[in-house]
């Protein structure tokens, strides 16, 4: 027998934040839009510390008002550590304009939050349909799916936004990746209840905390806190690096913590009470951000790294770049989907590029940590940690040479 065959305006794959996001802004066109998930929500997913620049996608896709009452850590800046060295950015003192606070959260609530106000604005959210083939030649894209119950049937849709993150559904399927252009690195990490004495001088809960190795400059850990006194903490290295600690996750993340004697007694008290997970190899790229009748979202075109959180940043920005197309395209336009589309997505990635290449080559912590720092320079900075890196009245995201110029004045 031939599996049935259903047909929809919108197909997603995946129901995270850029799946849940492009889901909204469509049915506010009241475009039909179907999101097939492959897991159950909620599940875990690292990636937990926001931009301001999300908030605006936030407000956009009509859903602040949820994740305002969600009860997340509220998050206003970036803390910066090495050795006795520290320095601070407020996101508020930013040069771009826009939010400059957002949250910090916990993903297995926020992407439920997420995905329910989909839901809710009425897009068809599917959980546990895996997508096993895609066929993106002909007229419409055809999806073979498996529901839950083991059933196999067709999906096909007027267009298909591939939303699956890591899992990047299409770039495998259709042979799209191609080299990050980064070292292989790794990161191991968990959540624990880290115990922090309210108001201490050490921490500060409205920041996630970037500490940068005593030793290694290219190897940093993040301890990101959240509103139920646990966090987040990880380290991110070159494999080479990471392969040196012998034991369990647990117990190679909690020796290289304790390399550092000031993350160290910022979590003296921390109950390491979940076990450690680590994942290698995340950093990814694609040849091309879009086809015929399909585009990617977020982490399953390009992904970075984690150093400066901009991963829901860039899932946000395409969600919403990709639903304006689609109006366009609705109302009858003729888009060019590498104009509107791959090169405005690219060119805020590029910018966010530029600043990771600098942070593990060690000029831009030259730069945060210099003592004698440009108050305008500095709010211009602010911006691109903030998310602003799609702002192109802001020189260091316009201008290449900017950064480049920077790091050897910070280093004379």
């Amino acid at each position: 027998m031939s599996p049935r065959i259903e047909t929809t305006d919108i197909l997603i794959i995946g129901a995270g934040p850029a799946g849940s996001v492009a889901a909204a802004l469509l049915r506010q066109q009241g475009r039909e839009v179907l999101v097939l998930e492959k897991e159950q929500f909620p599940r875990f997913s690292i990636g937990e510390s926001l931009l301001p620049q999300s908030m605006a996608y936030i407000e956009k896709a009509g859903m602040l008002r949820a994740v305002v009452e969600a009860g997340f850590q509220y998050k206003n800046g970036a803390a910066f550590a090495h050795g006795d060295r520290r320095t601070q950015f407020d996101f508020r003192d930013k040069s771009s304009p826009g939010w400059g606070t957002t949250y910090q959260v916990q993903r297995a609530d926020f992407d439920k939050v997420l995905a329910d106000e989909a839901a809710r604005m009425g897009a068809s959210v599917r959980y546990r349909h895996e997508v096993l083939a895609v066929d993106v030649e002909g007229e419409r894209p055809r999806v073979d799916v498996r529901a839950p119950d083991g059933e196999e049937y067709v999906v096909e849709a007027g267009f298909l936004l591939d939303a699956s993150g890591f899992a990047r559904i299409l770039p495998r399927l259709l042979k799209l990746e191609k080299p990050s252009g980064f070292p292989v690195r790794g990161a191991i990490f968990t959540h624990v209840r880290d115990n922090i004495p309210p108001g201490s001088d050490a921490f500060d809960r409205n920041k996630i905390l970037i500490t940068v190795h005593p030793q290694h400059q290219d190897v940093w850990y993040w301890t990101i806190p959240f509103s139920n006194g646990r966090c987040s903490l990880g380290v991110v290295a070159e494999q080479a690096f990471l392969a040196q600690y012998e034991g369990s996750e647990s117990e190679r993340l909690r020796a290289i913590v304790g390399e550092d004697p000031g993350l160290s007694a910022v979590l003296a008290d921390a109950d390491w009470d979940t076990p450690a997970r680590q994942i290698v190899g995340y950093s990814a790229n694609v040849e091309s951000l879009w086809g015929r009748n399909y585009a990617l979202l977020g982490n399953a075109g390009e992904f970075l790294d984690p150093v400066f959180s901009s991963g829901v940043t860039i899932a946000f920005t395409s969600a919403s770049l990709a639903a304006d197309c689609l109006a366009r395209q609705a109302a009858g336009g003729t888009v060019d989907w590498e104009a509107e589309y791959g090169k405005p997505l690219r060119g805020g990635v590029d910018a966010f590029r530029r600043f990771v290449d600098a942070w593990y080559a060690g000029g831009f912590q030259k730069i945060i940590f210099h003592p004698n720092q440009n108050p305008d320079i500095r709010r211009m900075i602010c911006s691109i940690l903030a998310g602003y890196a799609w702002d192109r009245g802001n020189p260091y995201v316009a201008e290449a040479r900017r950064l480049r110029v920077l790091e050897e004045l910070c280093s004379g």
